[in-house]
């Protein structure tokens, strides 16, 4: 084998407990520049506590963590540099409702990067157009449907021109109608080469997007393989359980 890239997103060792709730245990995870990968698993497992803690949303026990080879400071203005380096979209949009659309996306530039306005607006209406919002550039937030607020909340992760994006279950506040235009976002950031992080429940994107298919159970990666293995050959109980409940309806 050659000289592997250093990963973008280096997990190992990884500990976190909520009082005596064990729920991340000994987690070894790395994600390679330009990679995809979705984590899945039942309920409580473990998959949010793992996205939020890659940038130190939630902070961890013991273990390192490292974003394109730099470990993650415990806190103060490194860590703001390296967290504005990783994109992050919730289930919530998490959107300011007193701005309007294009000031949610530039905001970050222009305090954070400290870009002009002008060329912050203009990149803003860019990525704005790729998510397929941009006429909705000058509404407030409540506007909009749950679709494409999420949609801007992906424009606005991606201003920051961040190295990698974590997906904290981003549809699972949308109705049916509105997942399949967040998920197609997704699946064309995916196409562009973007580092990608996933939580989801949608075993269609997982499918499809994948690069690479996390499962999660009971604060452990249980096991991780391409989706095409994944789903049809799980090697696991858990996992075969786990696909046996889901992919029955």
């Amino acid at each position: 084998m050659g000289v592997t890239a250093t990963p973008m997103v280096h997990m190992s060792g990884v500990q976190k407990w909520f009082g005596d709730l064990h729920v991340l245990q000994d987690i070894e995870f790395d994600v390679a520049a330009g990679e995809v990968v979705v984590v899945i698993g039942p309920s409580g497992s473990g998959k949010s506590t793992l996205c939020r803690a890659i940038n130190r949303l939630e902070p961890i026990n013991e273990g390192e963590i490292a974003i394109d080879g730099v470990p993650l400071p415990e806190e103060g203005k490194a860590l703001a540099k390296l967290r504005a380096e990783v994109g992050m979209v919730f289930q919530s949009f998490n959107l300011f409702s007193h701005k309007t659309v294009l000031e949610n996306v530039t905001l970050g530039p222009i305090k954070v990067l400290g870009k002009s306005k002008a060329d912050a607006d203009k990149r803003a209406i860019e990525l704005l157009e790729r998510v397929g919002v941009a006429s909705q550039a000058g509404k407030l937030p409540a506007q909009l449907s749950g679709g494409q607020q999420q949609r801007v909340a992906i424009a606005r992760a991606l201003a920051m021109d961040p190295k990698v994006m974590l997906f904290d279950e981003p549809t699972s506040a949308l109705d049916p109608e509105m997942i399949k235009e967040v998920l197609d976002t997704m699946v064309d950031l995916a196409k562009f080469g973007m580092t990608m992080v996933v939580v989801t429940h949608e075993m269609g994107f997982a499918r499809t997007a994948a690069d690479r298919v996390v499962f999660m159970a009971d604060g452990r990666i249980v096991e991780q393989n391409t989706p095409d293995e994944f789903f049809t050959n799980p090697q696991s109980d858990r996992a075969q359980d786990f696909l046996g409940k889901i992919l029955k309806h």
